[in-house]
């Protein structure tokens, strides 16, 4: 039984589970969508939610509160082109919005497994 366990182990270990999710938000950030999985959408829409919310807060607190937004999202996406794009792109266009930053579109099933692919992006307002 799985009494308290909460996230998607995705068939991988625990530092492979986090270098993938790591990679698919990075991904989302810098192409602002990316095609792969349901499985592995539902496993990333929150985290990366949430990064765009540290980002909206951290852009509107003050000079230090600030830094500290930065050097967390650096901290979890290890890149720091994307934490700029995150920071100075993508926060601002989501300024007015209480959430609900992503979108998953269904696009079929995959040619060689059959499992199901969908479009995990950025919504446009």
């Amino acid at each position: 039984m799985r009494h308290g366990i909460v996230g998607k182990r995705l068939s991988r270990s625990k530092d492979h589970r986090t270098a993938l999710r790591r990679n698919l938000i990075k991904g989302l950030f810098e192409h602002e969508r990316i095609q792969t999985t349901r499985t592995k959408a539902e496993a990333v829409r929150g985290q990366a939610e949430r990064m765009i919310t540290l980002a909206k807060r951290g852009n509107a607190a003050g000079d230090a509160k600030a830094v500290y937004a930065r050097r967390l999202a650096a901290a979890r996406l290890g890149d720091p082109a994307t934490v700029k794009k995150l920071f100075d792109d993508i926060a601002p266009r989501f300024e007015n919005r209480a959430g609900g930053y992503t979108r998953i579109v269904k696009i079929g099933p995959r040619q060689g497994d059959s499992a199901e692919m969908v479009l995990l992006e950025l919504v446009e307002d």
